[in-house]
């Protein structure tokens, strides 16, 4: 069906595509993993990519350049983002929240930057990136990588749907370990450290290790979220840029901080949001009855725009997100 030149089938075949779809499940992973430090504990990570790429890098190096089996690989990965968190937490984590913000940032494209240099070429391939890191991944899938499935009225590739049913079982893992630790008296150790770090220190807590312990959790789902796509698609270093952190952050305040289950509704109404805007505004500035004046290349900025104004909106009448509670903000803030 056409409205005002839009073909809302292909427009809402798009959007229902990304909802569910691998861009979905990544940033998933990044936002649950930003809540356990942000949600429960009150850290300010701006640089959660950076621990998706160094287990990606560390998949993608350890399985193509040193022709090391996948599950040397997925160790290698994991190990990478806890490393990564203990490297950056040790020297921040006793001061104030502001350098913890700082050093992550900086960090995240500090090894963006040393993957993209030519001086590492000979291990993370620069600007030409990895491949086949994910052969043996695609080797074990029970469909057939070629042929397009419907679901739902929309059309996945077999390929497609083996990364789709890993991830979201992984995330589907994930939820109920993070429902088990929320609710535990560590999950709770967490929250009184968010809320007043001055009372839990006076009631014995090592505020510092809590705050470490969720620091390496944390950035260890984020690892998983690398991972996850070390295992779907090549790897290239300006993938992995800032912006994804802060899509991510997104995320995780669209559908509520410190809940088990906003970080993933949030990454999949965002996606969907996002997929919806870009669509349309495709479809409306082009062709002979173009609507829009304006032209493909300028269709991403005002898409940005748009979203940004719907989560401007969205921070104004409901700050605590779509699953949220506004005592949990107001807590955090």
């Amino acid at each position: 069906m056409d409205i005002l030149g839009i073909d809302t089938g292909v427009v809402l075949s798009n959007a229902l595509a990304q909802f569910v779809g691998p861009q979905a499940i990544f940033f998933a992973l990044l936002a649950i993993g930003l809540n356990i430090h942000f949600g429960y504990t009150g850290l300010l990570n701006f640089g959660q990519i950076g621990f998706a790429l160094v287990s990606a890098y560390g998949v993608g190096i350890t399985v193509v350049v040193y022709d090391q089996p996948m599950w040397i690989g997925l160790l290698v990965g994991m190990s990478a983002s806890v490393v990564l968190a203990l490297l950056l937490g040790v020297p921040t984590l006793r001061l104030r929240a502001d350098y913890l913000a700082i050093v992550t940032i900086a960090a995240s494209e500090i090894l963006r930057l040393a993957a993209r240099s030519t001086a590492s070429d000979d291990i993370t391939r620069g600007t030409r990136g990895i491949q086949g890191q994910n052969f043996a991944f695609q080797s074990v899938n029970p469909y057939d990588a070629g042929r397009e499935y419907t679901i739902l009225g929309v059309k996945f590739l077999g390929s497609t749907l083996w990364s789709m049913t890993v991830g979201w079982a992984l995330i589907a893992v994930l939820l109920v370990v993070v429902w088990l630790l929320v609710r535990s008296p560590w999950g709770r150790a967490l929250k009184a450290v968010r809320e007043d770090e001055d009372a839990a220190r006076a009631l014995g807590k090592n505020v510092f290790m809590y705050r470490m312990q969720a620091l390496v959790l944390g950035g260890f789902f984020g690892g998983l979220a690398g991972i996850f796509i070390a295992m779907t698609q090549a790897l290239n270093p300006d993938f992995f840029s800032t912006q994804q952190t802060f899509f991510a952050w997104t995320a995780m305040i669209l559908g509520g901080a410190a809940t088990v289950l906003g970080p993933v509704v949030g990454a999949m109404v965002f996606w969907f949001v996002f997929s919806l805007i870009d669509n349309v505004l495709r479809q409306l500035a082009t062709g002979p009855d173009s609507v829009l004046p304006i032209s493909t290349q300028q269709v991403g900025a005002v898409q940005i725009m748009l979203v940004g104004i719907l989560l401007a909106v969205l921070i104004i009448y409901r700050p605590q997100g779509i699953l949220g509670r506004k005592e949990e903000v107001q807590l955090n803030a």
